[in-house]
């Protein structure tokens, strides 16, 4: 029997807001347009080449029940927390943390100008895990396994494995996800098995992607986010330029979530 392939069933553009001190961003999950999708509670992304846009950075604040993914693409950015931790997040770094039972932590852009962009990801935990001690995977930006194929697409491998074996940073994870960045050359395609059951979209990044399954396509625009449907397996093909994306997906927990 052959997989069944996902296709589009959303695509949202997001909402223009400002979070921590006054960080301008773009929220593409966790607004009116699109609440959540289980076990994802929020996503924002965000990129400016103003220091007045991102400076104000987040300040000490305190997640609990839920884990934060920053992934840093420009910039960066000094992370401290009430336990005594502190890192520096660079240009291509990942931090996924799992506030659990809370922690006092901020988020304080490191440059005084330049080029700042990246996305932040909240990530659900199911009810039995909420109160676990808080813990880090923090990785630099060369401990990503970066995937090359022999057609020319890399991809970035933050979470899961890739159809060709390669297995990312990150583990152990309640919501078993896959979160890829991949870039395609102009026409290039790229396959991916995703789990069944588990939610999953596309956040775009650049240029434009085709999803197409059976007689019906969707075309995909930068900055946009698609929400896949029901299935096993993502094909997807980039347009007549370059295409870079993030395909992230997760095990849904089909919990009621408190937000506070």
């Amino acid at each position: 029997m052959s997989e069944i392939q996902r296709g589009v069933v959303r695509v949202v553009a997001g909402m223009e807001t400002s979070d921590g001190a006054g960080v301008n961003l773009r929220r593409m999950i966790g607004s009116p347009e699109l609440e959540m999708i289980d076990p994802f509670l929020m996503l924002d992304a965000f990129s400016s080449i103003d220091p007045a846009a991102y400076l104000a950075g987040f300040p000490p604040h305190p997640p609990r029940g839920f884990e934060t993914v920053s992934y840093l693409r420009h910039g960066n950015m000094r992370d401290r927390d009430s336990a005594g931790q502190e890192g520096l997040l660079r240009s291509g770094g990942v931090q996924w943390m799992t506030a659990g039972r809370g922690i006092e932590h901020s988020e304080m852009p490191e440059q005084q100008d330049g080029w700042m962009s990246g996305f932040q990801l909240w990530v659900n935990l199911p009810a039995a895990e909420k109160m676990n001690p808080p813990r880090y995977q923090e990785f630099e930006p060369e401990a990503i396994p970066l995937e090359r194929r022999a057609d020319g697409t890399t991809g970035r491998v933050v979470a899961g494995t890739t159809s060709e074996g390669t297995e990312g940073a990150v583990s152990e994870i309640a919501a078993q996800p896959i979160y890829f960045d991949v870039t395609l050359p102009a026409g290039n395609r790229f396959e991916q098995p995703i789990a069944h059951g588990h939610n999953g979209f596309i956040q775009m990044i650049e240029g434009e992607l085709k999803v197409a399954v059976g007689h019906e396509t969707t075309t995909l625009p930068a900055a946009s986010l698609a929400i896949l449907g029901e299935g096993e397996r993502l094909t997807v093909q980039a347009a007549n330029a370059p295409a870079r994306f993030l395909l992230v997906a997760g095990r849904p927990f089909n919990e009621p979530v408190a937000r506070g």
